[in-house]
């Protein structure tokens, strides 16, 4: 597997409530990660992922891009939490070494129902 696989892997395995798995598979057990919301080790950000879920089953994710340089990735992607909303604008960023996600950024940007830019976000 090479890191981009390892990367699109990870999330789409997670969005499949398969998130043991994909820690066993994917995450290095020192791996940290720089999410605000959490504390910066891979355990809290589990546990968030698992709360997620529970509370939004039919998350769904739609990958529109995958970057590498070196040992970064990084995923340029579409979630919804809920088929009915607009969704965000996700960036995951990873570090990856000895096929094991070590480190993890992530930044994301709802999608407005109305945006002025034809463009769209993807």
């Amino acid at each position: 597997m090479n890191n981009k696989d390892i990367a699109t892997s990870f999330l789409k395995t997670v969005v499949a409530r398969k998130i043991d798995e994909a820690y066993e598979k994917y995450v290095a057990k020192n791996m940290k990660h720089h999410n605000a919301f959490f504390h910066g080790d891979a355990e809290s950000l589990k546990k968030g992922m698992i709360e997620a879920h529970t509370k939004f089953p039919n998350t769904s994710i739609n990958i529109k891009h995958v970057l590498e340089e070196g040992n970064i990735v990084a995923v340029h992607s579409h979630v919804k939490m809920q088929s009915e909303d607009p969704g965000v604008a996700v960036v995951h960023i990873f570090r990856i070494d000895n096929n094991k996600i070590v480190e993890l950024w992530d930044i994301g940007q709802q999608i407005p129902k109305d945006s002025p830019n034809k463009n769209g976000l993807f």
